[in-house]
Order: structure tokens, then sequence, then C-alpha cells
């Protein structure tokens, strides 16, 4: 595969910065050892927040409410019943299975949900309210009992208005102001009887957000480990220029460490498309974030034909794929592909709609991740368990193996629990002696 780099950005692969892990090490091991003193320490030192409760209360989000706009309280509705019917779509998918493969032996398997989820919205830059329906409203989809949303604080206020009403209309049953490794921490340790531990976490953040998640792993689940927004554009020459380019500074904008690919299979689109966001970076509204953003992290590539850029655009396995192609191509990538988070095809659509509103879920891989992992959705808040059951009769049929292999891998006692149920119910199956 023959590749043209107009514009080579940097990396977008980053290994684990050495003060990340201590200080989320020293915060958590704090946290465990001294508890909700601790919690309040760090929210006073690092955000400048220590109200008498840190759990939002009935009242805080009636005043949050009132404060916004009707319209805007609709489209925020809008945007919650696009992405609960998606879900529970996704939902009814998802079905029990009971089988058997042989006589006298039932097979199973069942989706549960979690019990508990603690949802992270993130709140630094921006106020991620959209992230309260991918996370929240999701879990509640799924069917877990208890949601436990958390926001960090603002400016040394609450929640922000508009994040504290779509945490609640997403269905939280509790509500905590915390940010960043504390509120994690909260989440998955708990603070005692008044607020019990979590057992799933959610929901992107930050690099001290994401060590976090990945240091209490195990203790309890998580969703996946999420870095900067990435996005990947593929065009041809029947591409629109300007919408190409908007695209890509529109995922820019989210922070200076976020990648932004363009693959094209016409050097002239690809010219065209250097120079428009030259352009639009003139006037752009947060050109600040994004124009670094491009200049330190955004590639252009061209590619002699369709195939060979699906087999970069393969081996870039970015979060966000949109393909500006002629309709009738359209399939050959979505037919094609096989490493992104989701992917949005034509020109109509755009990541900014996958972000706040159309109805498939935001929180998606990143660095190369989605070569082996998809996003979050529904079936993730739900675990797939299995069953087993026998008749007497079926005895025969399976313990035969069972002390076999068993004694091949030298478990005895494994042989011998079959050899038990063989001399109890040995012999009843049709046909043995």
């Amino acid at each position: 595969m023959a590749v043209e780099y107009l514009k080579q950005g940097a990396s977008a692969e980053r290994g684990r910065e050495p003060e990340v892990i201590a200080t989320v090490t020293e915060m958590l091991d704090t946290i465990e050892r001294d508890g909700e003193e601790a919690v309040r320490e760090y929210s006073r030192k690092l955000d400048g927040w220590d109200p008498p409760d840190i759990r939002v209360s009935e009242e805080q989000i009636a005043a949050a409410s009132a404060e916004l706009s009707d319209e805007l309280k609709d489209q925020i509705a809008f945007a919650q019943s696009q992405i609960r019917a998606f879900a529970e779509a996704q939902k009814a998918t998802l079905t029990s299975l009971d089988m058997q493969p042989t006589p006298g032996v039932t097979l199973g398997h069942r989706h549960i949900p979690v019990n508990a989820v603690g949802a992270y919205v993130p709140g630094g830059r921006y106020p991620m309210l959209a992230s309260a329906f991918m996370t929240v409203l999701v879990a509640k989809v799924a069917g877990v009992p208890r949601v436990v949303a958390c926001a960090p604080p603002r400016e040394g206020k609450g929640i922000h208005p508009a994040m504290l009403h779509a945490m609640a209309t997403s269905g939280a049953d509790e509500i905590i102001c915390l940010g960043g490794v504390q509120a994690l921490a909260t989440m998955a340790i708990g603070l005692g009887d008044d607020l019990p531990p979590v057992d799933m976490i959610v929901g992107a953040g930050n690099a001290f957000v994401a060590e976090a998640k990945r240091q209490l792993f195990g203790r309890v689940g998580i969703d996946l480990l999420a870095g900067p927004t990435e996005i990947l554009v593929i065009a041809d020459e029947t591409s629109d220029v300007e919408l190409v380019a908007g695209d890509l500074l529109s995922q820019a904008e989210h922070g200076p460490t976020s990648p932004a690919w363009l693959i094209s299979t016409s050097r002239e689109m690809a010219e065209a498309v250097l120079a428009d966001i030259d352009r639009q970076l003139e006037t752009y509204p947060t050109a600040e974030v994004a124009g670094e953003a491009w200049s330190v992290m955004g590639t252009v590539a061209v590619v002699g034909s369709h195939e060979e850029a699906i087999e970069l655009a393969d081996d870039v396995a970015s979060e966000h794929v949109e393909i500006h192609v002629a309709p009738e191509k359209l399939d050959l990538y979505l037919d094609g592909m096989t490493n992104y988070g989701s992917m949005f095809l034509g020109r109509e659509t755009t990541v900014a709609y996958g972000d706040k509103a159309i109805g498939t879920n935001h929180v998606l891989p990143t660095a190369r991740a989605a070569r082996y992992t998809g996003g979050l959705w529904v079936g993730k808040f739900m675990k797939t368990v299995t069953y087993q059951r026998m008749d007497p009769e079926a005895t025969e049929r399976i313990a035969p193996a069972v002390e076999a292999i068993s004694l091949a891998e030298y478990f005895q006692g494994h042989a011998l629990a079959a050899t038990m149920r063989r001399e109890r119910w040995g012999g009843l199956a049709d046909g043995a002696d």
C-alpha cells in the first residue's frame, strides 16, 4: 500500500505517565484509609469545593432545572428519547438461551443487569451534559437498580445546571458533586453505609480519571479506558470540502491532544481540505484549542484506492470514522472496515450528531482499542451468566468424558465427583448396560 502524507501529526499512542500513576495511587490509598475526610480534603484542594453534603438534593436539582430554558429542556428530552429508543432496541437483541445439546442435559444463559453502577460525567473544559444520556440513561434501560451519577463542581460552585438536569432526568438514583480521582474512588470504595460502593464505573475523563479506572479495575468493573477524542474522515473526489474540514475541527476542539485524520483517494481533495481548515480557523469559535490540536495531531494521507483507504483506516482504528464518499461506495466501507468505534456514513451525518443526540453511544474506544472492543452499550451493563441441569439418565453420557479428561489432567478429585454420580445413576441412559 502506497501512502502519501501531506501532513503527519504526532502519534496518539502514549504510555502511562509515571507522575500520574504515582498521584492516583497515593490518592486511592489515602481515600481507602481515611474515607470521607480524605475525599473532602482532595475536593477542597483540587476543586475548591466542600459543601455540607456532597450528595445533591432534590431542591438543588429543581433549582438547576429552573435555570434552563424550556427549549433546551425539550431538546435534552428529545436526545434522551433517541438514545433510549436505540438502547431498548439493542437490549431486545439480547435473548435468553435454553437448549439441550444431548438428551437429559440442559444448558442456558441469562442476561442479568449489574446491581449498582457509578457514572462519571466529565465537566472540566466543557460541561458534558450529553455524557449523562450515554451512561446513566443506558444503564437504567439495561435494568440497573442503582445508578450513582457524579460530576465535578464548576468554579467552586455546584454541578453545571444543564449537567445536573441531564443527570436527574436520565434516571440517576443518587447524584454526588465530586470531580476526578476522588469521585471515582468514592463510588468504587464507598463512604460506609451512607454511600455503599458500586459494582461498575463508566464514563470518560482526563488522564487521572483514566488511571483511576485502570487501578480500580478488578475491585469494580469498568466500561473501557478512554483517551483523547479521535476522528478519522475518509473522503474522495465527490466530498464536500467545507464539511470535511469542519468535521475535523469539530472534534479537534475537544482538546489539544485530540487526533484528527483525513484519508483521501484524491490528492486534489486533500489539498483543498488543508486549505479550508486554515480558512475556517481564521474565524473558528474554538480556534485556540482546535487549531493547536490540528497543528500537532492532524494527519492528511492520500491513498490510491478505496481498498487502500480501508486498509489504512483499519490500521489507525479510530474512535470515530466518517465516510464522505460517493453514495454507491458507502456500503463498501460498512462491509469492509473492521476497526472503529462508531461509523458515520455519508455527508449528511457527523460525529457531532453521535456525540449529542442521534441515539448511538458516544463512549467509545480510543488509542487503537477499537481493534479489540466496541464502545459502551446497553449490553455492557449486563452480565451473561450460564446455568446447567441434568436428568439422572444423562450421567452415563457425561461422566465418562469428565473422568477421562480429569485423570489426564491429574485432577483425581474431579474424576471422583463424576464417578460418584455414575455409581448412583449409571446405567439409566437408553442403551446402557
